[in-house]
């Protein structure tokens, strides 16, 4: 009886630290309590679902079962910080001048924002338990939406994302691994019931069935994972959006309650929440990692990002942005020179880009933006 309530005190004591770190959401599980997750994970990867994100099945055993990755664990701490917008980002996909960031990444990293909290707070518990602690935010091989599932912090919807009845879709995840043994909490229901909401609105189908997603169809990844060019069945379907994909998430009727919550966690930044279009063509690589110093966005470079913004721009419509992408196939980078060699072929009529294109195939000494050109010569012809 005495342990018991030492475990009840201990949950009581980590809840309200928790709360005060800033989490909105916290549950317990314990490291065996997604059984299915691995098998799930094998599937996805035999699949070449993962596409080019080859750590996924390099630390594919560590991340199936947690005990892989540190075998002293007992329980399990997720946690869930609200990060639900004010607005509705898809109101933007109308503003073809404007570019699309994913409402994650309009401000400080969120690894940096959930990792701070995580220790604090596993600091609070070793110091009161007198137990080991690890903490784990999204880069490292920890299934945290099984896992968080498997806590009752919400459920994984159609779209593969965590979903609660309190915050919706929007949801940073965060994990305690402890030597602690902790009472468990009862997994949530799965409340997607018939909706499809977010399978209808993918762009680029991303999602095979319920409950399954191929990455490399996902305009998150493309934008993001992907290092080479953009492939031209994807570029249209990515309208304007330059980093991340919200579609999926922002249709979820459960976010009706998210935009009730107390508090907004992560403010975005007033220039990441419609960028022109014009202002980022101009970024050479010294601008760019000043714009998005501290932001998730400086880690894939200058080159993807600009290349993102090139095809935003080739479907704009907007012929002002015509110098700007001449310009840019003059750039250092192939990826770069590339991208801008489509989004030309979009804004300018056919007789107008076959003159360039045959002034940029001859200087041009690069054969993937060589293909781009013959290949977008065939388009306009």
């Amino acid at each position: 009886m005495t342990a018991l309530a030492d475990r009840r005190r201990l949950r009581a004591f980590v809840d309200e630290k928790a709360r005060a770190a800033g989490f909105d959401k916290i549950a317990v599980t314990t490291p065996d309590a997604a059984p299915q997750a691995p098998e799930r994970l094998r599937h996805f990867i035999e699949e070449g679902r993962h596409g080019s994100m080859a750590w996924m099945a390099e630390t594919a055993e560590r991340r199936a079962r947690p005990q892989n990755l540190w075998p002293q664990v007992r329980s399990i701490i997720m946690l869930g910080m609200n990060y639900g917008p004010d607005e509705n980002p898809l109101a933007l996909l109308e503003r073809k001048d404007r570019a699309i960031i994913s409402v994650y990444a309009r401000n400080r990293d969120y690894h940096d924002v959930v990792k701070g909290r995580l220790k604090q707070l596993a600091g609070q518990l070793a110091a009161r338990a007198g137990e080991d602690v690890k903490v784990f935010v999204d880069t490292a091989p920890v299934m945290e939406k099984p896992l968080a599932a498997a806590a009752g912090l919400g459920w994984q919807g159609k779209h593969t994302n965590l979903v609660s009845r309190e915050l919706g879709s929007w949801l940073f995840l965060g994990s305690i691994f402890t030597t602690a043994e902790l009472e468990p909490d009862l997994p949530e229901e799965d409340h997607c019931g018939s909706c499809r909401a977010c399978l209808d609105v993918c762009p680029t189908d991303a999602f095979p069935a319920p409950y399954q997603l191929d990455a490399r169809r996902c305009i998150s990844y493309l934008t993001i994972e992907h290092k080479g060019p953009i492939p031209h069945e994807f570029r249209e379907p990515m309208g304007n959006r330059i980093y991340g994909c919200d579609d999926c998430l922002a249709v979820c009727p459960w976010n009706k309650f998210a935009r009730d919550a107390a508090e907004i966690r992560l403010k975005a930044r007033d220039d990441l929440k419609e960028p022109a279009l014009e202002t980022l063509l101009d970024l050479d690589d010294t601008a760019f990692r000043e714009l998005f110093s501290g932001s998730p966005i400086k880690r894939i470079g200058r080159d993807r990002f600009v290349r993102n913004v090139l095809i935003a721009a080739g479907n704009s419509g907007r012929a002002a942005l015509v110098p700007r992408c001449r310009r840019l196939t003059s750039d250092p980078s192939p990826l770069v020179r590339g991208a801008a060699v489509w989004a030309l072929s979009r804004l300018l009529d056919a007789e107008e880009f076959g003159r360039l294109a045959k002034i940029g195939q001859t200087i041009e000494m690069d054969e993937d933006v060589r293909q781009e050109w013959r290949h977008a010569l065939g388009r306009t012809a």
